[in-house]
């Protein structure tokens, strides 16, 4: 009951930071970026977006026997500057634009944030399918940044199968 509740509020907290944070509009400065999460070739930015949601983890059996917390798949909302909701994250991973646009894609290479303990890692992905035309259309990486929470469940797990979700924050850019 009681780790419910702590979950609850800490997502309301995620959610009023998600919130602030879009209120002062969204800027990224791609200088900002770690040079690992840089695509080599010339890129050019088609979308900075905000993102609010959880990062899922199942219980299972490792190598060794023992139950732990195994990433499963993210669930986000991607929002644009003026607080539109204009991109769902899922497994995949995916990202479908509300324009009908979709993409998959893979990790290439992550980055530890440095300035956030207990977050989630920073991501370059390359998009391996494109559905739709759209604002996703010609989208060929996708950068994870600023992250916030996420990390697997402090908590131990207990049975096989149960699931877990960890809120978090980042900021995706989609490059061109």
């Amino acid at each position: 009951m009681y780790r419910r509740f702590a979950l609850r509020r800490l997502l309301a907290r995620v959610l009023t930071g998600a919130s602030l944070a879009l209120a002062g509009g969204v800027a990224f400065a791609q200088s900002d970026v770690p040079a690992a999460l840089t695509p080599g070739e010339t890129t050019h930015v088609i979308a900075a977006l905000k993102a609010s949601g959880t990062q899922v983890y199942i219980c299972k059996r490792d190598q060794n026997n023992q139950l732990s917390w195994s990433f499963k798949a993210p669930s986000a909302d991607l929002y644009d500057a003026s607080g539109q909701l204009v991109v769902k994250h899922g497994a995949g991973p995916s990202w479908q634009a509300t324009d009908g646009s979709k993409i998959t894609g893979k990790v290439l290479r992550q980055a530890a944030n440095t300035d956030e303990a207990g977050s989630i890692p920073l991501l370059l992905l390359q998009a391996t399918s494109v559905g739709g035309p759209g604002m996703l259309a010609q989208v060929r990486y996708v950068q994870r940044l600023q992250t916030r929470g996420g990390a697997a469940p402090a908590a131990p797990c207990t049975q096989e199968g149960q699931e877990g979700r960890s809120p978090y924050l980042a900021d995706y850019v989609f490059l061109g």
